[in-house]
């Protein structure tokens, strides 16, 4: 079975994810913690369950989800796994902070990178990846099929979708690919975001006002 803890992080309210198995070892999904203060809160809450960071996963590279990068490479010899598509973005953090007038130290290079169905293991879990871009060129959700459940970073939100007027985005590539890949999902399963609170696919299906209207009108 997949436990996670979840972390608000930095100025942008960026949702940072702790999964971990019932044999105690962790992924961190999109560190995001930017203080002293935020780095000690997700280090004290590892140690204080005695997990074992076994990887470093980002869903994409926008500054917010990977402020804590070099963090956890720092502390658990952890380098972040993405999708090729998301280097550029990885590679410019020290740009984008100064421009947002954020203090941000380079994340190291990836370990590797990931594609599309590939199955990454975690204990007895499984996630699987689904490469879903649009809000940025390499975005990916990581889905655990026999536990229904849909980390996807800034894909899919509760009754929103992640913007797409950032270099790299593209609203019809991540139209198409929330309805074609994600929405085809089971509507039981739910879906934790990379911003506010989880949702479900069959609550968005419904209600999302971006894209569920092109759902039901198929």
């Amino acid at each position: 079975m997949t436990h996670q803890k979840h972390f608000e992080f930095n100025a942008f309210a960026e949702n940072t994810y702790v999964l971990y198995s019932d044999n105690k070892e962790a992924a961190i999904i999109d560190p995001g913690c930017s203080t002293p203060e935020e780095c000690k809160c997700l280090a004290d809450f590892i140690k204080s369950e005695g997990l074992k960071p076994i990887m470093l996963l980002n869903t994409h590279c926008h500054i917010d989800h990977i402020l804590g990068n070099h963090f956890v490479y720092s502390e658990y010899g952890l380098a972040p796994i993405l999708h090729r598509n998301e280097l550029s973005l990885l590679q410019s953090l020290s740009k984008v902070a100064a421009f947002y007038g954020v203090n941000a130290t380079p994340s190291p290079e990836p370990l590797r990178f990931i594609e599309e169905h590939e199955k990454i293991k975690l204990g007895d879990s499984t996630l699987e990846v689904i490469y879903s871009p649009g809000h940025s060129p390499g975005s990916v959700c990581f889905y655990n099929v026999k536990e229904k459940k849909l980390w996807g970073g800034d894909v899919l939100f509760r009754e929103s979708i992640g913007r797409t007027d950032l270099p790299g985005g593209d609203y019809d590539t991540l139209e198409h690919n929330i309805l074609t890949k994600i929405f085809t999902l089971p509507d039981e399963v739910e879906v934790f975001s990379g911003h506010g609170v989880p949702t479900t696919i069959v609550h968005e299906k419904i209600n999302n006002p971006f894209v569920g209207s092109a759902f039901t009108s198929r």
